[in-house]
């Protein structure tokens, strides 16, 4: 960005009449306003960040708006300037921007006595990351005079590790004989990129980490950078201002854009190989969260659920890109479901599905969680329950078609949204082994589910603050209390609109048979208004909602045995209760939480004690996550705006 001092006189426009002037003065603009933050050429100052390299992607209407705007909440003010001295700063701009340097080539021995010749990615004290001509990266360790070759022997390939959706490790390399003495072992920042909500992914040694419209893919062993693939971020969009994660399948990279595109890249140089449009943005949609591969299908979604946006569930093929099928979550007038949306809002219904899904390849079923209807807060113009909003599908992977579905809320009317993770396991269920669905949902109340048939065979509340319901009836659907609707005055409401829990990981342990889940003990205040009709580029809420002080808010780690429902053990956090880190047990009997203070912190899965912690001092959008890369294990999880990794030491 482009810090400007004082507003001091220009040359004059006369200079513009001979020969190089415009270029001239441009240079001389760029040094009194600009050269003492980004240094002369562009490269970066004391004061302010380098430009050069930034400066391809920007438009020269990009460049004038943040002249003249600014960044006063990074220290850059807003300037005034005249439109011929414009002209004659971005003339010279355009002088000095750089596009990246060819790589260097470089001829190496490996052990074995292998050669590789191709382009030096990046180097270190003790690592080269080559890529060969035939676009494959190889990640060397130098050790003396000779290089060997390394790489990640156990992946994490997809949002949660397994396409089931539990992040539950059987890696051994950390457990509760050596966690006291897990310590940093790289971080790797992504400028720009704010607090991050990815979770990495990492396949053949490779860490692909991303932010909006942007994937960087970087060596698992020691953060260094490899390639980046950015676009600029759409401009009014009215979501996708996060990003959660990629997924690898093949040689490609998938990854869904602020503005609802599904995108792959080639995994080893971040090339584009295909760009599917989903839907429109200006009709409110957005993207934010990992794909998930599913045989030879990418199964993805769109946000826009408080922008009227009505949602899809679309899979389309990893090799090219083109959609096989679409389910929508919000039939279409006369269509099957049609009758439970009575009123205008069927048009603009919202249920939108911008989370990541689970899988089973066994029963080829993926299932999809959806998100709450549009208007939230108001139902007046939508009475019904509101099919598929809020719910869990369960879809033919091959065809879209849906096998079984549960609604959490019907007409729902307190942004409950059940895009919470679905996990997906095998164990007996009253002596008897059964394919189980685990559901915590965000209105309080945890789930068991035959997967295979959409029975319903465990529902109780995980949370002590449920005001809205008593219970689950018989027929699935909840028992609701009176006078808990969202009103004019202000209703209270618990658990609060971000829920009992939220999108945040949880993770099981069949040795323990407990399910690990981050919970919120908090209400909110529900408040109906008038709403005007839908419009592009603005919300639709009819209302607002704000946190209770009463309880105190609070962020609780439980852990639920989930053949009772009982909550075995929890451990309560300091904190605001306004973090969002997930679990991620292991097969030692750990538990990996974001702890609400800013701490990542193992706690023993038995017992709920904690075992070790490091203080990261920064506030949770992500959940923890595990690979094994040259013989160790390592805990890996965004915090901020950086990728920290954390391994045993020696």
């Amino acid at each position: 960005m482009l810090l400007a001092r004082p507003i001091v006189g220009t040359l004059m426009l006369l200079a513009a009449a001979r020969p190089g002037a415009a270029q001239a003065t441009g240079r001389a603009i760029f040094e009194q306003r600009c050269a003492q933050c980004h240094g002369g050429d562009g490269n970066g100052g004391e004061m302010g960040p380098p430009i050069a390299v930034r400066l391809p992607v920007l438009s020269d209407t990009d460049i004038t708006t943040l002249i003249r705007e600014g960044r006063p909440a990074r220290g850059m003010p807003p300037q005034v300037v005249p439109a011929a001295d414009m002209a004659a700063l971005l003339q010279h701009l355009r002088s000095i921007e750089r596009r990246e340097a060819p790589l260097p080539r470089r001829i190496v021995r490996i052990d074995g006595g292998t050669t590789l010749e191709g382009e030096v990615l990046g180097e270190g004290v003790d690592d080269l990351q080559l890529r060969t001509g035939d676009g494959r990266v190889h990640l060397l360790r130098k050790d003396g005079d000779r290089l060997r070759a390394v790489t990640s022997e156990v992946d994490w390939p997809n949002y949660n590790g397994e396409a089931g959706g539990n992040r539950h490790t059987s890696l051994r390399g950390i457990d509760k004989g050596n966690v006291s003495r897990l310590a940093p072992q790289w971080m790797a920042t992504m400028p720009g990129g704010g607090s991050l909500q990815v979770t990495p992914v990492v396949v053949g040694g490779i860490m692909y980490v991303t932010a909006p419209n942007e994937c960087v893919a970087l060596d698992a062993g020691t953060g260094r950078r490899l390639w980046r693939y950015s676009r600029p971020r759409t401009k009014g969009i009215q979501g996708g201002h996060a990003n959660r994660g990629v997924a690898v399948a093949g040689d490609r990279v998938f990854m869904m854009t602020d503005h609802a595109h599904l995108i792959a890249l080639d995994r080893f140089t971040g090339a584009l190989q295909w760009d599917t449009v989903l839907a429109d943005w200006r009709e409110n949609y957005s993207g934010s969260s990992a794909p998930l591969p599913t045989g030879d299908l990418i199964v993805t979604g769109v946000g826009g659920g408080e922008h009227g946006a009505n949602g899809f569930v679309v899979a389309v093929d990893q090799a090219t890109g083109k959609e096989v099928w679409r389910f929508r979550t919000v039939p279409r007038p006369g269509e099957p479901g049609s009758e439970t949306w009575q009123g205008k809002d069927i048009e603009h219904g919202g249920a939108p599905t911008w989370f990541t899904g689970s899988y089973d390849p066994a029963l080829d079923l993926v299932y999809w969680p959806t998100g709450n209807p549009s208007k939230e807060y108001d139902g007046s113009d939508r009475k019904g329950d509101n099919l598929y909003a809020s719910c869990i599908l369960a879809l033919d992977r091959r065809t879209g078609a849906l096998r079984w579905h549960y609604q959490f809320t019907p007409h729902d009317l307190w942004d409950w949204d059940a895009t919470q993770t679905s996990v997906l396991i095998d164990a007996l269920w009253q002596g008897q082994t059964r394919r189980l669905l685990l559901h915590a949902s965000r209105n309080g109340f945890f789930y068991v589910f035959d997967r295979a048939t959409g029975e319903r065979l465990l529902s109780t509340p995980f949370v002590k603050n449920l005001t809205w319901a008593s219970g689950i009836g018989s027929d699935g659907r909840p028992n609701r209390l009176p006078n808990q609707e969202p009103s004019p005055q202000g209703t209270k409401v618990c658990p609060s609109q971000d829920g009992a829990t939220n999108w945040f990981s949880p993770s099981f342990n069949p040795a323990t048979g407990l399910y690990y889940v981050q919970t919120f003990e908090k209400c909110s205040i529900y408040t109906t208004r008038p709403e005007g009709p839908w419009e592009s580029g603005r919300s639709y809420l009819g209302g607002s909602q704000r946190t209770a002080e009463d309880p105190v808010p609070q962020r609780i780690l439980r852990a639920i045995d989930v053949a009772t429902g009982a909550v075995r053990w929890e451990l309560p956090q300091v904190g605001t209760a306004d973090s969002w880190g997930g679990t991620l047990s292991t097969a030692t009997g750990l538990v990996f939480v974001g702890e609400d203070s800013g701490t990542l912190m193992a706690v023993d899965a038995v017992s709920g004690t904690p075992l070790w912690n490091f203080k990261t001092n920064q506030m949770w959008r992500a959940s923890p996550m595990t690979y094994q890369f040259d013989g160790r294990q390592y805990i890996a999880v965004a915090a901020g705006p950086a990728i920290m990794a954390f391994a045993v030491r020696d």
